[in-house]
């Protein structure tokens, strides 16, 4: 384990290589964010933290909800939008937000024209899944840890 860090600047993380687990046409939704996976640095198998920049116009993610995982964010830079199943909330830095397994779908929108900064935190339970109410998509993850996308119909993506 001589290569995993003591500690580093956050910003300087490499990107995530694949900026999408998402099949199309909902990759290309993503254009504009970055995630830096910060946890894998170092090991963590639990939970999973990542320092994602969203560009102008950028989201987060497909509005959606876990069935086991929860959620946390840290809202570092800028002001994106938090928009759940019945409200929108203007964030700003200092900010937080949790999301409960089961709990209301959401995701953040940058509508500013300067980039925002989220720290993200999530524990990655082995059974979880995810729905997306506004978009024909599904998500399970399997016995080793990936994500497998379906229609609503369970037709594979």
């Amino acid at each position: 384990m001589t290569d995993i860090p003591a500690s580093i600047i956050a910003a300087d993380a490499p990107a995530r290589t694949k900026p999408s687990n998402y099949p199309e046409p909902f990759a290309s939704r993503m254009a504009g964010r970055l995630k830096r996976p910060l946890g894998d640095l170092f090991g963590l198998k639990n939970f999973g933290v990542n320092l994602t920049s969203l560009a102008p116009g950028a989201v987060s993610a497909l509005h959606h909800r876990h069935s086991r995982q929860d959620e946390f964010i840290y809202v570092l830079a800028g002001e994106p939008t938090l928009v759940t199943d019945t409200d929108e909330t203007t964030l700003k830095p200092g900010m937080v937000a949790g999301f409960p397994a089961l709990g209301p779908a959401h995701h953040l929108e940058n509508r500013t024209a300067q980039d925002c900064v989220i720290l993200e935190i999530g524990d990655r339970p082995a059974d979880d899944t995810v729905s997306y109410p506004s978009d024909d998509i599904m998500a399970v993850r399997d016995g080793d840890g990936k994500w497998r996308f379906a229609h609503k119909d369970g037709t594979p993506y």
